[in-house]
């Protein structure tokens, strides 16, 4: 084993302290700004009001989730956020996956032409009132359904999906349909189980996407109340904490002696738990993914 001389593991040593302490600096400068935002959902709303509270509550209560869950719309609020997540992420994935396979193949005619004008969607959109207009002729107002098929297809995904599928050995496929395979079993047993990274990452941002929206429950499904999503009801509280407009859940917070400052971190908090819960399972995909699925120029 080859020694290092004394002067060399002094600068190791130095680097190495420096190394260290700017590492824990910048773990201390990301995390608090969550471990706080999660002390104050956790701290007593009167407590919270006399400032001081860091990453820790000073006096623990869940009192702050529980005003939130107490209106009578949220838990079906959360399951309908968690099924538009669930089965949105679930259908526009794979119809993703089917069209960049489409475009992979470079035996596909209409393979410049189609990725042209996929293109054009993603500088170019028809606006909001052409878009309400046509989920109203497609009669998709007040229906589930909503949440859904206008993000199928997404231009970006389909192209970080389609660079993925290139980076894959041709000769795979080829060897495939030799032994009689057609293109669903090269697509389904072939080339899905060699993009599980590209997949994975494209996974987690319709997931995310689909979690924090609620304009769209705004837009075309507001006056349904049996199709409101977690994102669109928390909204409202948080609307009605800071303006007052609703005067019965104003009472009711005033009631419980809650602050909005304490409802909006509670907010943050339920909004992100889900994402941090999915998150570590996708994590080792991420990387290999954001990097081999990247869009080329």
């Amino acid at each position: 084993m080859t020694h290092l001389p004394p002067s060399r593991r002094a600068r190791l040593s130095t680097f190495d302290v420096v190394n260290s302490l700017l590492m824990v600096t910048v773990l201390i400068v990301t995390l608090y700004p969550f471990l706080n935002v999660l002390a104050v959902a956790l701290n007593d709303s009167q407590d919270t009001v006399r400032g001081g509270i860091t990453i820790y509550p000073r006096q623990p209560t869940l009192e702050n989730f529980r005003a939130i869950f107490a209106y009578g719309n949220i838990p079906q609020a959360f399951l309908i956020s968690v099924a538009r997540t669930v089965i949105g992420t679930a259908l526009s994935l794979g119809a993703c996956a089917m069209v960049a396979y489409v475009l992979s193949r470079r035996d596909f005619l209409g393979r410049g032409l189609l990725s042209r004008f996929l293109a054009i969607t993603l500088y170019v959109s028809g606006g909001l009132i052409p878009g309400f207009l046509l989920i109203r002729d497609l009669h998709l107002m007040n229906s589930f359904w909503v949440y859904i098929l206008p993000t199928l297809i997404n231009a970006f995904n389909i192209f970080m999906i389609r660079s993925y599928m290139d980076e894959l050995p041709v000769e795979l496929q080829e060897s495939a349909r030799i032994d009689g395979a057609n293109d669903l079993v090269i697509f389904l047993r072939i080339v899905l189980p060699l993009c599980t990274p590209v997949l994975a990452t494209v996974a987690l941002f319709i997931a995310v996407g689909q979690w924090n929206s609620w304009f769209d429950t705004y837009l075309y499904n507001s006056g349904n109340p049996q199709l409101s999503t977690l994102q669109f009801e928390l909204m409202k509280i948080l609307q009605s904490t800071q303006s007052g407009a609703d005067a019965m859940r104003s009472d009711q917070l005033r009631t419980q002696q809650i602050t909005p400052d304490s409802i909006k971190m509670a907010i943050t908090v339920i909004t992100i738990i889900p994402i941090l819960l999915v998150y570590p399972f996708l994590q080792r995909y991420f990387v290999a993914g954001m990097t081999l699925g990247a869009v080329k120029g």
